[in-house]
């Protein structure tokens, strides 16, 4: 389980494809203190950490995480959002991610409003995830509130610290980006026959 707030930035410096398996090499401040057969999401993705040496480690991406995420367009050189699994009795400051990206969104808008930025997605609503205002989704790894809550397309608001310590500041109109709707609206969700 994770709580959104991204520790820091890595640099992906090798991409090998097994078979179905895409084997992802991350280049980080965060490495020395990994263990093997750790959880680390990596722009909101869980991923297992595999193997490491000094100043790099490798997770392994299975053909279900790369069909349900960005994580097969991911180029050498790409910065990469990092967040260790947080710990039993810590402190929630984000919300409940649990690291599973239920879908993929693409960036629409970007728009500066003096000293913040304000960011809007669209994402296909055949799979029937849904946002409300106020509410919280997870994009790519960090944690926002909803503005501006439509049919199959959000807003969220920015700030500076946000915008420099994660890789928003990367994003472009047509940026693809990893989803994960708030775990508790999706239960309510189903309850209510909202969802397939």
């Amino acid at each position: 389980m994770f709580t959104g707030i991204i520790e820091t930035l890595g640099t992906l410096v090798d991409v090998k494809k097994e078979q179905e398996n895409l084997h992802l090499t991350v280049q980080s401040a965060l490495t020395p203190e990994l263990k093997i057969d750790q959880s680390v999401a990596h722009n909101g993705v869980c991923l297992t950490v595999v193997s490491k040496t000094d100043s790099t480690y490798t997770v392994t991406a299975i053909r279900e995480t790369c069909l349900k995420t960005n994580i097969e367009s991911w180029g050498v050189g790409d910065v990469i959002n990092l967040e260790r699994a947080m710990l039993l009795g810590a402190r929630l400051d984000g919300h409940i991610v649990q690291g599973h990206v239920d879908q993929t969104g693409f960036c629409t808008e970007i728009r500066e409003a003096e000293g913040s930025w304000y960011f809007s997605f669209e994402y296909d609503p055949s799979l029937h995830n849904i946002t409300i205002e106020k509410g919280s989704i997870t994009v790519n790894g960090v944690s926002l509130t909803v503005v501006n809550s439509k049919a199959n397309a959000f807003s969220v608001a920015i700030i500076p610290y946000t915008y420099e310590h994660t890789n928003f500041h990367t994003f472009k109109i047509g940026t693809q980006v990893n989803l994960e709707f708030d775990v508790i609206g999706k239960y309510v969700s189903r309850l209510h026959g909202l969802r397939g």
